[in-house]
């Protein structure tokens, strides 16, 4: 086993840089930046701790090989030269589990898979002297990215996406990933003594991300990986990266507001933050957007209002938008920050954004519209005002001398 790995985080189109500083974070080096994923390595633990610490990335891939193939023949035999059975026992279960294949000579997934697949069964068979595999033991699932003749084999640490945080029971109608959902937080600069609305907040999904980033909550911390019946990581490992990320959690109290005219969908956020853990540091009420007021400052409104163009629709989503530009505008050197789909928002809500990021929420497109207000003024530390208190009382008395 090498005192490396070489890893993968794929992630949604558009938020590679908010991965890449998740990763920084935790302590490993970013080798690579590309569409939709980012290279890394780091010590064995790195599998559990990425899994459990990364919000924003779609999977945690453990890199096997890469390398140039435009033959199915040049794909088995270099397949078959890599070192399979460092993690693959003779009971584990291997399927060729996806396939991408990209501007390459090599585009028939189903025949890529096929002799993966077969490559893989022949290179363990002949280090482990068996001629048939029951594959009944943990699961390895395979993924084979095919770039420009590129081939990248790497195997499944994830198991379900970790958007799967284990809370969202229920959703409503178009969910917001988890995953995008706590990039929108991350990228509007917010933070817990800062007051924080969701307008139209569905599910709740957008406040409950917050509220676990507020409290240092690890989105992993509720669920299981498949890469936990792996022989290859001790027990240990995982146990230690799940007590830091238990140890990690801060005593930090604020109030997250999430509000919408859906009463089902309302019913739906509380028993989600109730799952998640953060029920406590939400709440939500039953109010249309165009009732939304308040006289606090420097608040932050995220929001993912609905965009779809049936016919019919288009009017009221128009009409809608205009509405939320007049509220929003209305809020004292409040920012707000809106992710949608309709290419004309800024039209209808009457405002040009600070910054427009565009960024894909599955395989739908969005555009992510960011208003920045004031920043809140910084709280002087004690420390400094006694200091400032001390000179201002040394200036009196000099000029009384």
């Amino acid at each position: 086993m090498p005192n490396k790995i070489n890893l993968i985080a794929t992630v949604a189109f558009g938020i590679e840089s908010v991965v890449k500083d998740e990763i920084k974070k935790l302590g490993y080096e970013v080798t690579e930046v590309e569409n939709g994923k980012i290279r890394y390595s780091g010590p064995l633990e790195a599998i559990p701790r990425s899994n459990l610490w990364l919000r924003c990335a779609d999977r945690v891939l453990l890199e096997i090989g890469r390398f140039k193939a435009e033959t199915f023949d040049e794909l088995f035999e270099k397949t078959k030269a890599l070192p399979w059975e460092n993690w693959i026992p003779v009971d584990g279960e291997f399927p060729a589990a996806k396939i991408t294949s990209v501007k390459s000579t090599l585009f028939s997934k189903s025949d890529g898979q096929r002799i993966v697949k077969k490559a893989v069964v022949e290179r363990l068979r002949s280090k482990y002297q068996v001629d048939w595999f029951d594959e009944n033991g943990g699961k390895y699932p395979i993924h084979i990215q095919i770039l420009k003749d590129e081939v990248t084999l790497s195997i499944d640490t994830s198991g379900s996406g970790l958007n799967k945080r284990g809370y969202r029971q229920y959703g409503n109608e178009a969910p917001l990933k988890e995953t995008i959902s706590a990039a929108l937080v991350y990228l509007s600069r917010w933070r817990p003594d800062r007051v924080f609305l969701d307008p139209l907040c569905g599910s709740g999904t957008i406040v409950i991300e917050a509220a676990l980033i507020g409290k240092n909550i690890a989105p992993g911390l509720k669920r299981d990986f498949v890469s936990e019946t792996w022989d290859a990581i001790p027990a240990e490992l995982w146990e230690q990266a799940r007590q830091e990320a238990r140890d990690a959690i801060n005593d930090k109290e604020f109030l997250l507001l999430g509000s919408d005219c859906d009463a089902n969908a309302l019913k739906q956020a509380r028993t989600n933050a109730e799952l998640a853990g953060v029920a406590d540091l939400v709440a939500f009420q039953k109010l249309p957007v165009q009732s939304v007021s308040t006289r606090k400052k420097y608040g932050v409104i995220i929001t993912n209002p609905p965009y779809g163009e049936r016919i019919g629709e288009e009017k009221e989503i128009q009409r809608l938008y205009r509405d939320m530009g007049k509220v929003f505008r209305s809020l004292d050197n409040w920012s707000y920050f809106i992710i949608t789909g309709y290419e004309k928002f800024e039209k209808y809500f009457g405002e040009v954004a600070t910054k427009n990021r565009k960024l894909y929420n599955g395989d739908i497109k969005t555009y992510y519209y960011q208003y920045y207000g004031p920043l809140p003024p910084r709280k002087r530390n004690p420390v400094d005002e006694a200091q400032n208190m001390n000179a201002e009382t040394e200036i009196n008395t000099q000029a009384k001398k």
